[in-house]
């Protein structure tokens, strides 16, 4: 098919979405899809096989895009939107597949182009104005619950990321076609990762004979990391050779918990490693004895427990329903989002070596059967059957 999808987002950056958008679009080059996807001005150039980047006009002043809602993105969604609705009136598209807000312009466009509609849906949108407080307005929730309610009804097909997002489209429209398609990691990963560079790494980290507590990701407030550092002089108590590194985060973000470490006199048990390209996690998950989402609020699943789970290492994680759909006490160690009951969650698998590779092993057996990339690939291309039987019918 030839699809025309709408990404509202930086891209490529090293963000929940974005990945997502770039595993759905590796995911359809692969299966023969031709794919024109039309994203902001900003982010890194990327080649992917039958996809086509186009990205709207240079917007002055605009260099970063804050994760979450923002003002900023309004303009830069009206210009996306102009440039799809530029793209369809010059080239026939079979379907148009939107992700985040960029739903809404997809449903007017839909609906004067008559072209199936499908919907990525990585959130909900009136609950990230409430979570990212962008407004407390309850007017402007209203109407945000009103526009996905919209945009649900008039999408001819949605994904959802995790169950609980499908749980929301269910009742919304118990009769609407639904696939549930997790954020596996799509790409296979061909890096040859040998006691050479484990070493080296560990050494340009500070780490050697060290036992390393890694998180990845983005360093919102939602995602706890003030949690993860005031659990350190917890843990030192018990253990001191060990360390934690945590790669992700922005300057400014960087710089406040590196104060929050001075300040709890924890600064030498921590490393910050700042942003890191995706080729370089699997080489950092090999170093560590335990991945840790501390998140805090939320409800969708982060991405990087799909590639934790695949690494075979302990999980530790907060007892929270963004994780809890996907983890168990057989595959993660999981406890009450407090740095209290975190770092004793760490101390048990810090303490018990037989226990975290019980529980790495089990994590690992489960992502190879439900979260691989042939379960990715496979429910994709059920998905665009349908969209498929739709146009010929």
């Amino acid at each position: 098919m030839k699809i025309l999808m709408l990404a509202p987002e930086p891209f490529l950056e090293p963000r929940g979405t974005p990945f997502s958008v770039y595993n759905r679009i590796k995911a359809l080059g692969k299966l023969g899809h031709e794919v024109d996807l039309i994203v902001y001005h900003i982010g890194k150039n990327v080649n992917v096989n039958n996809v086509n980047i186009y990205r709207i006009p240079s917007v002055p002043f605009v260099k970063r895009i804050a994760i979450g809602p923002s003002l900023t993105k309004i303009p830069l969604d009206a210009l996306l939107s102009l440039k799809a609705l530029l793209m369809i009136l010059n080239k026939k598209y079979d379907c148009i597949h939107v992700h985040e807000e960029a739903a809404l312009a997809g449903v007017f466009l839909k609906k004067i182009f008559k072209v199936p509609l499908i919907y990525d849906m990585h959130s909900s949108i009136p609950q990230q104005l409430v979570n990212f407080n962008f407004t407390s307005n309850k007017i402007l929730i209203k109407l945000a619950n009103f526009g996905e309610k919209f945009i649900i009804k008039n999408s001819d097909a949605i994904i959802a990321i995790c169950p609980h997002l499908g749980e929301s489209v269910k009742l919304i429209d118990p009769n609407k076609k639904l696939w549930i398609i997790e954020n596996t990691t799509v790409s296979e990963c061909n890096c040859n990762i040998s006691e050479e560079k484990t070493r080296e790494l560990r050494n340009n980290l500070g780490a050697l004979n060290k036992k390393i507590i890694l998180y990845t990701g983005t360093f919102e407030p939602y995602q706890g990391i003030d949690l993860l550092i005031k659990t350190i002089p917890i843990v030192i108590n018990e253990i001191t050779d060990m360390i934690y590194i945590l790669v992700g985060g922005e300057d400014k973000q960087i710089r406040e918990m590196e104060q929050m470490a001075e300040k709890l006199g924890i600064k030498d048990y921590v490393v910050f490693t700042g942003q890191r390209p995706v080729e370089e996690m699997p080489l950092f998950m090999e170093i560590a004895d335990i991945l840790v989402s501390p998140r805090v609020t939320g409800t969708n699943t982060p991405l990087k427990i799909y590639s934790y789970l695949k690494s075979g290492k302990p999980i530790i994680a907060t007892n929270l329903l963004t994780h809890t759909q996907v983890l168990n006490e057989e595959i993660a160690v999981l406890t009450e989002p407090n740095p209290d009951d975190f770092a004793v969650g760490l101390l048990r698998i810090l303490t018990n070596k037989k226990l975290g590779e019980n529980i790495g092993k089990k994590a690992k057996e489960l992502a190879e059967i439900k979260y691989s990339y042939s379960a990715f690939i496979s429910k994709t291309e059920d998905l665009y059957d349908y969209i498929g039987s739709l146009r010929s019918a």
